[in-house]
């Protein structure tokens, strides 16, 4: 099966050779799983020829606001409200969470209760889950289409689910601890320093990183009906 990642940001420079850019996690988290992939960095405005060339989509993380007015934003909402419109399966993960969220109709805003960032208890409908959080901004109206299937205190639509065409998810279940703690000192910075302090405390807790990867293998494997026109 053909995952299209849809890249729409890059990690640290500092931190690539060590750790990857932001696909390359990804291709480790589902690594061994029956995936092959292909990158499109549409940060760069580089775009997928049509939705069907790839058989399932996945959107990366990202420095950057949905809301923000950078050149590839509108261009990549149309591209996945045809991706949707066609009934390939799609994940996002924190922008990619957003995004598709802003190309559905739901609104995302920079939370005025700050951040989250470091290992993060969040309530699914699969049970308590463990993952690595970095965010400020938040989908603070869900789509229509979409259904509420986990949230921690912080954030309330953490996870939403659009029928069987998309599963999306605020969290990084692709950080690791060690790029955590490599991130935290590149650009912990930005940062009140209890949330840096408390971030570093938790980075020896276990994480929910297989349970996530199965998960997102189930979904892009799970069969659909035949793709809308």
């Amino acid at each position: 099966m053909k995952i299209g990642i849809l890249q729409t940001g890059r990690s640290p420079e500092g931190l690539r050779e060590q750790h990857g850019d932001y696909d390359d996690m990804f291709r480790t988290l589902l690594a061994g799983r029956g995936f092959t992939f292909q990158t499109f960095p549409v940060l760069d405005g580089i775009f997928p020829p049509s939705p069907d060339a790839a058989d399932g989509w996945l959107i990366t993380g990202s420095r950057f606001g949905v809301y923000e007015d950078l050149p590839w934003i509108a261009p990549l909402e149309s591209f996945l409200r045809d991706v949707y419109a066609t009934g390939l399966p799609i994940i996002g993960v924190c922008f990619g969470h957003q995004i598709l969220a802003q190309a559905l109709g739901g609104k995302v805003e920079k939370f005025s209760g700050g951040w989250s960032v470091g290992a993060t208890t969040y309530d699914t409908d699969a049970g308590a889950k463990r993952i690595m959080a970095w965010h400020q901004d938040q989908v603070i109206e869900p789509p229509s289409d979409a259904r509420v299937i986990g949230h921690s205190d912080f954030c309330a639509h953490a996870m939403l689910a659009y029928g069987d065409t998309a599963l999306t998810v605020q969290p990084h279940p692709e950080f690791n601890p060690q790029f955590m703690a490599d991130l935290l000192d590149a650009r912990g910075e930005v940062l009140p320093p209890d949330i840096m302090l408390t971030a570093k405390e938790g980075l020896d807790t276990e994480l929910a990183t297989a349970e996530m990867a199965d998960r997102f293998t189930t979904f892009f494997k799970q069969p659909r009906p035949e793709k809308r026109p």
